[in-house]
């Protein structure tokens, strides 16, 4: 991963576990300086801010970065990166950085540190493993999140907003399904980056998702228009798709919207329950901002939602595994296996290419003079499989690799664990085992093969040989990360 450095910033007896927000929240602004990392230290901890560590929900795209990256002690963290151009005044930046770092609560995914060195502008924050409340809820029609845990998340989400306001915070930037997410036990926290402007010329949103409609006429965010925002996340709650804030009012008397709304009705919720939840969207979403309700009130109206699952544990309810293995020992390609997220699994195969044949000598391609008749066919299936792949045409994709590897001019164990995923798929999992045991034929300490047959054997109801060859993979991947050269 490249060189650690020592982490002699964290101030002792102030932060004892960053993780345990009941006790960080008691710590007083006096006796709490935000730390800063240096940016080696971030560099080292995202190696070197690699692509394959972005977990923002839009990757690249997104206008400010967010990677994932581990601290030399074994704590993941989350780091956002802004352009030089949205904060080039150190001092605003850093007056900024500071007063979301005052922030210390259990419902929020705390900032913990930042970088402020030469033309560099970097939050640092808790990360959370199990994803955002838009790839739960949006993105898992199979799987869809049950309306007990929509409640509790709702709920959450408003005493997040309580905290903040109580703390001379009542403002919060692109409130979207995005900005929620998930930690290690299933439970929905509020990121602290959207406590922050995108930039220092007022700039409030980075998307176009939570634009209320005073921001639309005047450019100016006021506290009552993170209620209305909060009103369009009711309504994703209760339809289980994404409502843009300009449709939102228009929807609510729209008579087919309703009617999806009744059918969640019967699948996520009681009438009562989702009747409230609808009178709650449309006060939060009035035109007229002296009219939304405030936090505190949405707290009171949610809490007695809660009564029936209130001692359930939100990673039961999220159906997730539960610190089976530990986070800091899974990449995102593992806790995606882990989590049989078939999607994620394809975004992380996409980004990591052809990299384990390259480093491979059995595996790298003769020099183009080398070429016979046999191995250009054999190359351009594999080029049509990959493309296929990237389409997500899984069948197609399965035919060329087949011809590929029946060709047999070539090795390559990239080709088994595409093909594995292609299986998995089309419901196709004994083939997807056998593909991840050939990849491991031809690279046996290959973590990515591991992960691959863990997926496998999780699709075919082997939940305990899953975990087992999770966590080899992932004891595989910390060996090659503590051999890495330094640099």
């Amino acid at each position: 991963m490249g060189a650690r450095f020592s982490l002699c910033f964290r101030p002792s007896n102030t932060i004892a576990n960053l993780n345990d927000s009941s006790e960080l929240e008691n710590i007083s602004k006096e006796s709490y300086s935000l730390p800063e990392f240096s940016l080696n230290q971030l560099k080292a901890a995202t190696e070197g801010f690699l692509p394959e560590n972005i977990v923002s929900d839009d990757g690249e795209k997104a206008p400010n970065v967010v990677y994932r990256g581990m601290l030399e002690d074994g704590r993941w963290i989350a780091v956002k990166r802004f352009p030089y151009s949205a904060w080039p005044e150190s001092v605003q930046f850093l007056a900024e950085a500071r007063a979301v770092g005052q922030l210390r609560n259990k419902r929020l995914a705390n900032l913990i540190g930042y970088c402020c060195e030469g033309n560099n502008r970097l939050l640092v924050a808790e990360f959370m493993p199990n994803q955002t409340l838009s790839k739960h809820l949006f993105h898992r029609e199979s799987h869809p999140m049950k309306g007990a845990m929509r409640l509790r998340v709702a709920l959450h989400l408003a005493q997040a907003l309580v905290y903040c306001s109580s703390k001379g915070q009542p403002l919060y930037y692109d409130l979207n399904a995005s900005r929620v997410l998930f930690d290690q036990n299933g439970n929905p926290r509020l990121s602290c980056f959207g406590l922050m402007k995108c930039s220092n010329d007022g700039k409030s949103y980075s998307s176009n998702l939570a634009y209320p409609p005073e921001y639309t006429r005047t450019g100016r965010v006021i506290p009552e228009s993170l209620v209305y925002s909060f009103g369009t996340l009711l309504l994703d709650f209760l339809s289980g798709r994404h409502t843009h804030p300009s449709h939102a009012v228009d929807l609510i008397c729209d008579k087919s919207f309703l009617t999806l709304m009744e059918s969640c009705f019967v699948d996520h919720f009681s009438k009562d329950d989702g009747t409230e939840l609808l009178r709650l969207a449309s006060q939060c979403l009035q035109f007229d901002p002296c009219k939304r309700p405030n936090p505190k009130s949405l707290v009171n109206a949610l809490a007695p939602l809660q009564k029936e699952t209130e001692q359930v544990p939100s990673f039961v309810l999220m159906d997730i595994p539960h610190r089976n293995v530990a986070p800091k020992h899974l990449s995102p390609l593992g806790e995606a296996c882990s989590r049989l997220d078939l999607t994620a699994i394809h975004k992380q195969l996409e980004m990591a290419g052809y990299k384990a044949d390259v480093e491979s000598e059995a595996e790298k391609e003769p020099s183009f003079d080398m070429w016979t008749d046999p191995m250009r066919e054999a190359l351009h299936s594999r080029k049509q499989g990959d493309a296929a792949f990237k389409a997500k045409d899984f069948c197609s994709a399965i035919g060329c690799y087949t011809k590929f590897i029946n060709i047999g001019s070539f090795e390559s164990r990239t080709v088994f664990v595409r093909r594995c995923l292609c299986y998995l798929m089309t419901d196709r999992a004994e083939e997807a085992l056998k593909d991840s045991m050939n990849a491991l034929g031809l690279h046996h300490v290959w973590p990515t093969a591991f992960y691959l047959q863990a997926a496998a054997l999780k699709f075919l109801g082997m939940d305990n040989d899953a975990q087992e060859i999770l966590k080899e993979g992932a004891s595989l991947e910390a060996m090659k990360i503590k051999k890495a050269p330094s640099v």
